[in-house]
């Protein structure tokens, strides 16, 4: 009997062991980037390593499209061009593509319940086209912005992606979204102030799209952002979160 208690104290601690190590499994995360208007190349290269530091991830970068702003990147075609990923990262800047059947093979596969972070020109990402598909995803409407300045952030709550921000945080030189609609199903983590028509607009946010968790942020239009070591946390907590690996607690 104590032999028998033995082994099956020895196969506990194997199982238990076991799914330790499948919690620290490296997610799996799927940048796509490109377009005009910012350095994606240093952009990819300055979150990888940002993230690096708060999480295990696997990435594989999709930079397609050039720097035109009427992109229809060849990645979609694939109808399981998501598959296999734990989050996919919209990083990318295509303002002027306006084809609803493309855009909604986008749409459909997060709705569906493919988990998403977006960041900064992703909300000006088509927003050329006369239907909401892809806003109704990012959660918000934003369809130009402030000048470049440094905008202190106001957190709004207590949430676990925002651990560690300092609370008079600001930012490094960056654009403010204008953000002129916001969903019922967002949450606002933060907001900045406009210094031109001092309204306060959402910088950072949850949003629940379909199946998926989206998270969201306006900022990262300057290099200087991307080696900031507070905008790469609350990036890397929001990747975290919306693949359901945040300690929420």
């Amino acid at each position: 009997m104590k032999r028998f208690l033995q082994i099956l104290t020895l196969l506990a601690i194997g199982s238990l062991s076991l799914f330790a190590e499948d919690k620290q499994k490296p997610i799996k995360a799927l940048l796509i980037t490109g377009g005009c208007c910012h350095n994606y190349v240093f952009q990819s290269q300055a979150l990888i390593a940002g993230v690096a530091k708060h999480a295990k991830v696997d990435w594989k970068i999709v930079n397609e499209g050039g720097r035109s702003t009427k992109a229809m990147i060849p990645l979609y075609k694939n109808p399981n061009w998501a598959k296999g990923y734990d989050v996919v990262v919209h990083n990318e800047c295509f303002a002027n593509t306006n084809d609803k059947a493309y855009v909604q093979s986008i749409t459909k596969v997060h709705k569906a319940g493919v988990p998403a972070v977006v960041i900064h020109c992703a909300m000006h990402t088509y927003r050329a086209a006369t239907f909401d598909d892809w806003r109704d995803f990012l959660g918000v409407t934003s369809k130009k912005h402030d000048h470049q300045a440094n905008y202190p952030v106001k957190q709004l709550v207590n949430h676990p992606i925002l651990k560690g921000m300092p609370k008079d945080w600001k930012t490094p030189k960056d654009e403010l979204y204008i953000v002129e609609k916001q969903l019922p199903s967002v949450t606002a983590l933060a907001t900045s102030k406009s210094e031109r028509d001092g309204k306060d607009h959402t910088v950072i946010w949850t949003h629940q799209y379909g199946k998926a968790r989206v998270f969201g942020t306006t900022y990262g239009h300057s290099d200087a952002t991307f080696e900031d070591p507070v905008f790469l946390g609350y990036v890397a907590r929001g990747l975290l979160w919306a693949a359901g690996r945040l300690n929420e607690k």
